[in-house]
């Protein structure tokens, strides 16, 4: 497998698969929940080849891997013997009520969101051609294309059944079958509203509702659960206590089918009788709650939440705004909270766009396309882990334009109809009953005014020559002599030909993913220490070493593509771990005749891996290298 190698680190840093609660994935990271994060060795994943960076937030250990992380994920499943989804162990309680609430949301909705933002860019595609008249809702197409879009978020309630039993620890067919109980056609006819026999309950109270059905003479409040949210996660919530209460009492050569019998036959009637009724009223109230802050004043709150929306996502507590969103779409039709957030990939796809057009560093440059590629369908990861963050200034632009262009959309009334897809495939999520009407349009405006903006300021605000020598001296009081006393000057560790980063055959690696920096096809056979400073990592296999200077620069050399698959052979390290070395000192002697003759590349990258944290990284033009010449400068 091809992050095998990559799965066992993480498994083994984060504490072992004894450490790990739950696991989950979203677009680029890897969310675990572990028992102790003080078990996990954060400094060593952050500078692990193939890991982004690594934070915790929302009670979760989140390590970001890039858009490769379904297969990552896979592997590391596969490492830790965890089903998909599913946790080694009981959710933990530890963490505050917030993050646990946090973890919760995020372990439910985001194993379907990928399927969630699928059917929601069909049924959003459905809207399209029939607002500009190209179907009728009479025609088969359109009904087939809105039965495709329309049939997940209709039976909600059993997705949402399987999740959330993954989550809890329980049987997910049990979780399926509550769901789908909720949704059973002869009882959703039966509670049906308007129902001639239905007899009212609590009348002259908020709680007012009718009644058309009853459960051994107790009448069974009418309730809509067709793709409800909240009913289903509390019903599988009180199933997973009831199934392992029941597991403990029942014998085991019964228990494969009287632990199921009894948990529906009892939670089944309880969710129509008190568990849906209660957390269906509670759902309205979170629904009303938040319309009713955005009616104070739509314009503020657009302002507020399209700030503050990149900073939230950073964190990976967004997840509690996408829950009440979903919760308002499910009880009033239409959310408003999403749509005041759509701006924000724009304003940092553009910012990263400008910085492009007017950066003459060829590293950035080829870092800032596919950045802006993931930025426009709404995946901005790349763009604020390598570009904008580490910068600073360029993330704060970007937040201030999201403001700006949020508060246009709340102007606007613009209401989000059903989830759907990210970037310029979420537009269509904004056409409801009206077409679209100006609503809908200004989420086209706001966003292309995003774009620009970011586009002029990234563009007017960038500096090479600032980043390189002024920024650090004037931010930190330094004149520019004393700013260049502290750049890392990093000589070649091997002679060869110069080969660019982004061209080799590794995408961990010419995705800049890694960090910046530069390529070498060796014609030598000994690797030298490019700088003064300690030996932070040693592979046991030999094939690659972590050095950080004196100064503070940390950087990689990993010899060959693939190489750790040679488990050591035609490697012979010259130094060991924590070892101080000086520069031009031997590291590791090679094999690259023996290398090659195995089937594998010998090219060098020679990465500096927390570029993020410097100024920049600067590239000096050549074709070809001796060993100890001037190859790249760090500026910190």
């Amino acid at each position: 497998m091809k992050y095998e190698a990559l799965a066992k680190d993480i498994v083994e840093k984060v504490g072992g698969k004894e450490n790990i609660n739950s696991l989950t994935h979203c677009i680029t990271r890897l969310r675990f929940q572990l028992k102790d994060t003080g078990k996990a060795d954060t400094e060593y994943l952050k500078n692990k080849e193939g890991i982004v960076t690594v934070m915790e937030s929302g009670g979760q250990y989140q390590v970001v891997i890039g858009n490769h992380v379904p297969d990552v994920y896979d592997a590391v499943r596969k490492e830790a013997n965890m089903s998909d989804g599913a946790s080694s162990g009981s959710s933990s309680s530890n963490g505050s009520l917030f993050n646990r609430f946090i973890d919760l949301i995020s372990g439910i909705f985001q194993p379907i969101l990928g399927v969630l933002a699928a059917a929601g860019m069909i049924k959003g595609f459905a809207a399209l051609f029939l607002a500009i008249g190209w179907l009728t809702e009479k025609s088969g197409t359109y009904q087939i294309m809105h039965a495709i879009g329309d049939a997940l978020f209709y039976f909600f309630p059993i997705f949402l059944g399987l999740t959330a039993a993954k989550k809890f620890g329980s049987n997910q067919f049990i979780g399926m079958a509550l769901g789908a109980a909720l949704v059973y056609p002869t009882l959703v006819s039966a509670m049906a509203l308007g129902n001639e026999n239905a007899t009212m309950l609590f009348s002259g109270t908020f709680f007012e509702s009718e009644s058309a059905l009853t459960f051994l003479g107790i009448p069974v409040i009418s309730m809509t659960y067709t793709q409800s949210v909240i009913p289903i996660v509390f019903s599988v919530f009180f199933a997973s206590k009831l199934e392992k209460f029941l597991k403990k009492v029942i014998p085991d050569v019964v228990k494969a089918f009287l632990v199921p019998f009894f948990t529906l036959i009892i939670i089944v009637p309880l969710t129509f009788l008190i568990i849906g009724p209660i957390s269906t009223w509670a759902a309205n109230l979170i629904g009303a709650g938040a319309i009713g802050l955005y009616n104070f004043s739509p314009l503020f709150a657009g302002l507020l939440v399209g700030a503050f929306w990149q900073v939230l996502v950073i964190f990976g507590l967004h997840w509690g705004l996408v829950a009440i969103a979903i919760n308002n779409i499910s009880t009033s039709g239409y959310d408003i909270i999403i749509p005041l957030t759509f701006a924000a990939s724009f304003a940092q796809t553009g910012i990263v766009l400008g910085i492009f057009f007017r950066t003459k560093n060829k590293q950035l440059k080829s870092l800032s396309i596919p950045a802006f590629v993931s930025g426009i369908f709404g995946v901005t990861e790349p763009a604020i882990y390598g570009i904008t963050l580490p910068r600073k200034k360029p993330f704060i632009y970007s937040c201030i334009i999201a403001g700006i262009t949020g508060a246009m959309i709340g102007w606007a009334g613009t209401k989000m109809f059903f989830m759907g897809g990210l970037g310029i495939f979420g537009y269509t999520i904004f056409i409801g009953k009206a077409g679209l009407d100006m609503a809908f349009w200004m989420s086209l405006i706001a966003t292309g005014a995003a774009l620009v903006l970011g586009l002029i300021v990234g563009y007017l605000t960038h500096s090479d020559k600032k980043e390189a020598t002024i920024e650090k001296g004037a931010d930190a009081g330094e004149t520019a002599q004393e700013a260049v006393v502290n750049d890392v000057l990093v000589e070649s560790p091997v002679s060869g030909n110069v080969v660019d980063l982004t061209t080799i055959q590794d995408p961990v690696f010419s995705s800049l993913a890694m960090g910046k920096g530069i390529a070498i096809e060796p014609d030598s056979n000994v690797v030298v220490a490019p700088f003064n400073g300690v030996v932070e990592s040693l592979f046991p296999t030999g094939h690659a070493i972590g050095l950080k200077s004196d100064n503070g620069a940390e950087v990689l050399i990993h010899i060959g593509i693939d190489t750790v698959k040679l488990e050591g052979k035609y490697f012979k390290p010259l130094v060991s771990q924590g070892e101080t070395v000086e520069i031009g000192q031997p590291l590791i002697e090679f094999d690259r005749e023996a290398i090659k003759q195995e089937g594998y590349d010998t090219v060098i990258p020679v990465v500096v891996t927390n570029s993020n944290l410097a100024k920049d990284v600067v590239l000096e033009d050549h074709k070809t290298i001796e060993t100890g010449k001037h190859i790249l400068t760090v500026i910190l």
